[in-house]
C-alpha cells in the first residue's frame, strides 16, 4: 500500500492513482505521435506543447481552481490583465502561431479568448471582408489594432430585436451629401446593439452592421466603422454604451449595448470593398450581399476547433474519473466474494457507451476542424487576390466557393457546438455528484460554452440555411436537369435513388457494413438525398419553412459527411501506420453511435438501412466497438496532450488520484480554520432566540390569564 503525502490514512483506502497508473503502463501507443494525427501534422503537435508549457508557467496567464470561485468584477479585472499579457506575446508570434496560442487559451480561460477574438476576429475580419486594401492597412495595422494596441474594436452586428436576421436590422447609416458624411442612428430601441462583446468597457471602435440610406432609399445592411471612445477613452458624443448584465457565464467579458444619435462619420469610414458611395452618392452594389457577412465566417470555422478542443477536455475529465471511480459490484465481480472490489465505472457497458462515443468525436471533429480551417485560408486569400486584380472571373469563382463554405461551416459550427454542449453535461452526469462541483470543471465549461450555441447564428436557424440550398438543389435537378458540382455533386443521383433503379436499395443491410467507412459514407449521402427529395415535395406542396424539421436535420448529415470523409482521408494519410487501426476504431464508434444510431428514424424511414442492422448494432455493434476501446482510454485521452492546468479539474488531473485532488483543492480554497462565515450571526441570533414565552412578554401565561380575568 502506498501512502500519499497529502494525507493520512490509517487504513487502506481506494487506490484510483494506481487504476490509472496501471493502465497508462499497458498502453500500445505512443501518445505523442497520436497527437501528431490530432493537431494536423507533427509541427503543429510540437507548437501546441511550446504554447501550453509557455502559458501555464506564465504567472499571469495561469489558471488553476480558485478560477471558479472568482466574482463578475474579479473575472473582468483577471481577464484584462490577460489580454494585456497576451498582447506581450502577440509581439513576437506569427499571426498563425499567435491564432493558434489564441485557440488554446479558449480552453482554459474561454473569456479572454472572446475578447481578443472580437477585437482580432470579428472586427478585423470585418475590416479585411468588407474594406479595401487601404482601409483594411489604415485601421488594422497603421492603428495598430492587429496589435491589441492604439484602437480597441468590437463587432456591431446584432441587435436587441434582430440577431440571426442580420438582413433585418434597422439601425440607419444615412448619407448627407452636404458633409460628405454618414449619420448613423439608432432609430428606436429595438434597434439597440445588443450583445456587443467589448462595448460596455473595452472598445474604442465598432464595426457597425447598418442600413444605407441615400437620398432616402434604403440599399440594405452595410459596414462602417463608428469611433466610440476618446483617446482618453471617454465617449464621443451621440454615443451611449452600458453593460448588459448578468450572464449565464463568461462574465469576464463586458458584454453591451450601444445607441447613436445622430452620430456623424466621414464618407471614408463605410467599408467600401465591395459596395461604394462615392461624393455625388451614386451607389456601387456587391455582386453578393452575403460577402457582408464573411466575418462571420472565421468565428464559425474556429468554433469547429473549439468543439473538439471542449470535447477532448471534458471527456478526458469523466474518463479518468471512470477509471479511478469504483461503485457497486458489477457483473464482472464474484458477488460472493467478501474481499472483491467494487466495479470500475468504465467497465460497466453503459458507462462505456454514454462516453466513449465523446472521445471519438473529438477525434473525428479533430481531423474536420484543420481540414475546414485550411478550406478558410484558401478561400478568402483566393477572394482577396481577386478583387484586388479586379478580375471579375475570379471574383465569381470566388463566390462559389464562399457559398459552399457558408453550408459547411454553418452545418458544421450547428452540429459540432451542440454535440460539444451534449457532451460537457453528459460528461458532468456521469461523474455523479462529483460532478456537480465547480472544482470539477464541468459546471463553468457548461456555462461559458452553450453560448456558442447561439452566437454568430442560432444553431435551429444556421441549420435551416444549409437545409435549404440542400432541398433547392434537388429541385433543380428534378425539374430543369441542373447538375450540382462540388462536395455536394453526389445529389446528382437524386433521381437514381429516388425513383430510379436505386430507388430500393438498402445500402446498410449486414452488421458488418459498420466496418467500412465507404458504406457509412454513402449511406449518409443516401439519406441526404432521399429526405431532401421528401422535403422537397413538401415545399412543393406547402413552403419550405414548413420542412423545418427535415432541414436541420439535413444540416446534421451534411456536416457528419464532412466531417466522415475527412476523417477517413486523413488517416488513409497519416504517416503513423501503426496507429491507424485506433484510429479507424474510433471512427467506426463514432459513425455507429452518434450517426447511424442517433439517425435511426431517417435511416430506417427511407430504407437506407435495414431494420435487422439497425438492431444488430444498437445491442450487439457498439456495444463490442466500446469494448474494443476501453483498454485504449487512458492512452487515447494522454494523447491529448493536456496538462493539468489545460484539464482544470479537481477530478480530472493526469495522475488519476481523484480523492486526494479533489480534497485538497477543497481544503485550499476553503479554509478549514475559517470556521465562522460573515452571516454566522445570523445563525447564531436564530438557534439562540429566546423562548416564544420571553418573546411574547409572558402575555399569554396561565398566570397572566388569571390577573386578567379578574
Amino acid at each position: 500500500m502506498a501512502f500519499t503525502t497529502k494525507n493520512v490514512s490509517l487504513s487502506k483506502g481506494p487506490d484510483p492513482r494506481g487504476l490509472i497508473q496501471t493502465e497508462r503502463a499497458a498502453s500500445k501507443f505512443n501518445p505523442e505521435k497520436m497527437n501528431y494525427f490530432i493537431e494536423g501534422n507533427q509541427e503543429r503537435s510540437e507548437l501546441f506543447k511550446t504554447l501550453i508549457q509557455q502559458m501555464e508557467r506564465d504567472p499571469v496567464l495561469f489558471t488553476d481552481c480558485s478560477y471558479y470561485d472568482l466574482t463578475k468584477e474579479q473575472q473582468r479585472e483577471l481577464t484584462a490583465a490577460k489580454i494585456n499579457r497576451m498582447s506581450r506575446y502577440l509581439e513576437n508570434d506569427s499571426l498563425d502561431t499567435f491564432h493558434k496560442r489564441l485557440s488554446i487559451v479558449g480552453l482554459f480561460d474561454p473569456q479572454v479568448n472572446t475578447r481578443i477574438g472580437v477585437n482580432l476576429g470579428l472586427f478585423i475580419s470585418c475590416l479585411r471582408g468588407n474594406g479595401t486594401y487601404e482601409q483594411l492597412k489604415y485601421w488594422a495595422l497603421d492603428k495598430e489594432t492587429a496589435h491589441i494596441k492604439g484602437i480597441y474594436g468590437c463587432f456591431g452586428m446584432t441587435e436587441l430585436a434582430h440577431g440571426s436576421n442580420v438582413g433585418g436590422v434597422e439601425t440607419t447609416a444615412t448619407f448627407d451629401r452636404d458633409t460628405d458624411e454618414f449619420v448613423i442612428n439608432t432609430p428606436h430601441i429595438g434597434a439597440t446593439k445588443w450583445w456587443i462583446g467589448g462595448a460596455a468597457h473595452s472598445a474604442t471602435h465598432c464595426s457597425v452592421y447598418a442600413r444605407l440610406v441615400v437620398d432616402g432609399k434604403d440599399y440594405g445592411v452595410k459596414t462602417f466603422v463608428v469611433p466610440l471612445r476618446d483617446s482618453n477613452h471617454d465617449i464621443m458624443p451621440g454615443v451611449s454604451v452600458g453593460d448588459i448584465g448578468a450572464k449565464m457565464g463568461r462574465d469576464g467579458i463586458d458584454n453591451g449595448w450601444i445607441q447613436f444619435s445622430n452620430v456623424r462619420i466621414p464618407r471614408f469610414f463605410m467599408l467600401q470593398k465591395f459596395c461604394k458611395v462615392d461624393r455625388e452618392g451614386n451607389v456601387t452594389l456587391p455582386p453578393l450581399e452575403q460577402l457582408s457577412y464573411s466575418a462571420l465566417l472565421g468565428g464559425r470555422v474556429s468554433m469547429v476547433c473549439d468543439s473538439f478542443r471542449m470535447i477532448s477536455r471534458v471527456s478526458t475529465i469523466a474518463l479518468r474519473y471512470a477509471i479511478g471511480r469504483r461503485q457497486f459490484k458489477g457483473d464482472n465481480v464474484d458477488k460472493e466474494d467478501e474481499n472483491a472490489l467494487e466495479t470500475q465505472l468504465l467497465d460497466y457497458p453503459l458507462h462505456q457507451k454514454r462516453l466513449l462515443p465523446y472521445l471519438a468525436a473529438a477525434y473525428v471533429i479533430s481531423a474536420g476542424a484543420y481540414r475546414v480551417e485550411q478550406i478558410i485560408d484558401t478561400v478568402l486569400a483566393d477572394l482577396d487576390d481577386a478583387v484586388e486584380s479586379n478580375n471579375t472571373g475570379a471574383i465569381m469563382k470566388s463566390i462559389t466557393a464562399m457559398k459552399s463554405l457558408f453550408i459547411d461551416s454553418s452545418s458544421l459550427k450547428a452540429t459540432c457546438t451542440w454535440l460539444a454542449a451534449e457532451a460537457i453535461d453528459q460528461c458532468r452526469q456521469a461523474c455523479g455528484g462529483h460532478g456537480y462541483s465547480a472544482y470539477s470543471g464541468f459546471g463553468r465549461a457548461y456555462n461559458d460554452w452553450v453560448v456558442m450555441c447561439t452566437w454568430e447564428g442560432d444553431n435551429n436557424v444556421l441549420s435551416l440555411n444549409v437545409g435549404k440550398p440542400i432541398v433547392k438543389n434537388i429541385i433543380a435537378i428534378q425539374d430543369e436537369g441542373k447538375l450540382v458540382k462540388g462536395p455536394s455533386s453526389y445529389l446528382n443521383e437524386v433521381n437514381n435513388y429516388t425513383t430510379g433503379a436505386g430507388s430500393s436499395e438498402v445500402i446498410l443491410d449486414n452488421v458488418n457494413d459498420v466496418n467500412d467507412f465507404d458504406k457509412i459514407v454513402k449511406a449518409i449521402e443516401v439519406a441526404i438525398i432521399r429526405l431532401g427529395a421528401n422535403a422537397a415535395k413538401q415545399a412543393r406542396q406547402k413552403t419550405l419553412d414548413y420542412t423545418g424539421g427535415e432541414l436541420v436535420t439535413l444540416s446534421k448529415l451534411n456536416a457528419n459527411h464532412f466531417l466522415l470523409k475527412e476523417y477517413v482521408t486523413r488517416i488513409k494519410d497519416f504517416d503513423q501506420k501503426d496507429l491507424v487501426p485506433f484510429l479507424a476504431r474510433l471512427g467506426k464508434l463514432y459513425s455507429a453511435s452518434l450517426v447511424l444510431e442517433r439517425f435511426a428514424g431517417t435511416f430506417l424511414t427511407f430504407g437506407v438501412a435495414s431494420p435487422a442492422f439497425m438492431a444488430a448494432l444498437t445491442s450487439t455493434q457498439i456495444p463490442k466497438l466500446c469494448a474494443e476501446v476501453r483498454p485504449d482510454v487512458v492512452a487515447l485521452t494522454d494523447s491529448f496532450q493536456l496538462s493539468d492546468m489545460m484539464v482544470n479539474s479537481a477530478i480530472g488531473k493526469h495522475d488519476g488520484d481523484i480523492y486526494e485532488n479533489y480534497f485538497e483543492t477543497v481544503k485550499t480554497l476553503n479554509k478549514p480554520s475559517n470556521t465562522q462565515a460573515p452571516y454566522t450571526q445570523a445563525l447564531k441570533d436564530m438557534l439562540n432566540r429566546p423562548s416564544l414565552e420571553v418573546r411574547e412578554r409572558y402575555e399569554k401565561t396561565i398566570e397572566t390569564g388569571e390577573i386578567l380575568s379578574r
